[in-house]
């Protein structure tokens, strides 16, 4: 399985990610599947959507877990049996994965120019700060990236990333920064650390 990034955050955070690059007849050889994880993956139509979801069981298998230690709850999010707190992520031929004893998420996105036209719809605060030159496209990525590991996060219907969620400044080449959510009264403050992968970008807070 070539994972191409395997690092702990700290003591109790782990995160992994992965290029796709089997086969779907490889990734499902041997694979043991809950019966609503089968009929799940045969209700996809894509390949890639059966290949990013079966890269996410060989994920869970190398933190150690399997199909049967992951479950969603109503608002969809994954949750582990033990208890520890888990944040799954797929774009094209990439998926990570992060797990932790605290509330984490996790994002990959590819960094496409299409991003500046959906721009204004997720971002506010962040405008302050970004310069539209060559470094354009990898900032407005990399808060995707955060707001969206935020939303999972939080998972909680009715947060929006325009209104609720914001990104401390940082720059281009730094590889963490601070993040909000202010929803419902409360602020909450996280870490967000970036990586980047090959004309994509990960970010993930805790």
């Amino acid at each position: 399985m070539p994972l191409v990034k395997s690092f702990q955050i700290n003591p109790s955070t782990s995160v992994k990610i992965w290029h796709i690059k089997e086969s779907y007849d490889f990734l499902i050889q041997g694979m043991n599947l809950k019966p609503e994880s089968m009929a799940r993956l045969n209700g996809m139509k894509s390949k890639i959507h059966q290949s990013g979801f079966l890269s996410v069981r060989h994920l869970l298998m190398a933190f150690g877990y399997n199909d049967s230690d992951l479950f969603y709850d109503q608002n969809g999010k994954p949750h582990l049996v033990d208890g520890k707190y888990i944040s799954i992520t797929h774009s094209f031929e990439y998926a990570g994965m992060i797990v932790s004893a605290q509330p984490v998420g996790i994002d990959i996105e590819k960094k496409r120019k299409k991003i500046t036209v959906i721009a204004k719809k997720f971002i506010d605060y962040e405008f302050q700060y970004l310069k539209e030159d060559q470094t354009y496209i990898e900032m407005l990525t990399k808060i995707w990236c955060v707001k969206e590991s935020l939303y999972k996060l939080y998972a909680t219907p009715g947060l929006s990333f325009k209104q609720h969620t914001l990104v401390i400044p940082f720059n281009h080449n730094h590889n963490k920064t601070r993040a909000w959510i202010d929803y419902d009264l409360k602020k909450s403050s996280y870490q967000a650390h970036f990586t980047d992968i090959e004309g994509f970008c990960c970010a993930f807070v805790l």
